[in-house]
């Protein structure tokens, strides 16, 4: 039988550091959580963004507002799973536009091998991503336990659960800082020079 997949893009931080609203930022031809929302929904079949429905309701896509706002990304992730759409619930941050549907679909693909409770990213210098990763819905009662508990680590969560970890040949950019931002633009700009 074939399990239910889903897929959301968390689009609830503050961008304090980046000074701006990060998912909202020029992608290739998009805003960056669109082309990621699009990419989501290629791999999981459907995409719902996790956020302020209000601060997204232009760009038409359905947005889940945070159960608890303001408590950072594993709020997100209780929401994601309070939605209760499906046993695997691949679970993306805004601020990685490089992120691939190739790659989403191989954490789906291992999500579906194994009966771990979470499979994350882990990149080739070694950082484990814990926000593109896939959740089984069975952790919702860990989530919510921490976040009754103010444990708000995902990386501590992610140990106490056992998670497993896909690792991938490509450093991951969690792009956060008008620095980092230029950074990607001129990295883009370079492989489209080529």
């Amino acid at each position: 039988m074939r399990e239910m997949t889903a897929g959301f893009v968390l689009v609830g931080g503050h961008s304090s550091r980046m000074g701006r609203d990060k998912a909202l930022l020029p992608g290739r031809s998009r805003s960056w959580v669109e082309e990621l929302a699009s990419r989501v929904e290629a791999a999981a079949g459907n995409v719902a963004l996790v956020g302020m429905p209000q601060r997204y309701a232009a760009l038409g896509l359905e947005c889940i507002a945070d159960l608890r706002p303001g408590l950072g990304p594993l709020a997100g992730i209780e929401a994601a799973l309070q939605a209760g759409r499906a046993d695997l619930n691949l679970i993306v941050a805004c601020d990685m536009p490089d992120i691939e549907t190739s790659w989403l679909m191989r954490l789906l693909d291992v999500a579906k091998s194994t009966a771990a409770a979470c499979v994350a990213t882990r990149d080739s210098a070694g950082v484990t991503h814990p926000l593109c990763a896939v959740y089984r819905k069975n952790c919702l009662a860990k989530v919510q336990s921490a976040l009754d508990n103010g444990r708000l680590s995902v990386h501590e969560l992610l140990r106490e659960m056992g998670a497993i970890f896909l690792d991938s040949e490509e450093t991951i950019s969690n792009v956060n800082t008008p620095e980092e931002w230029k950074a990607w633009q001129m990295r883009r700009e370079a492989t489209q020079a080529h």
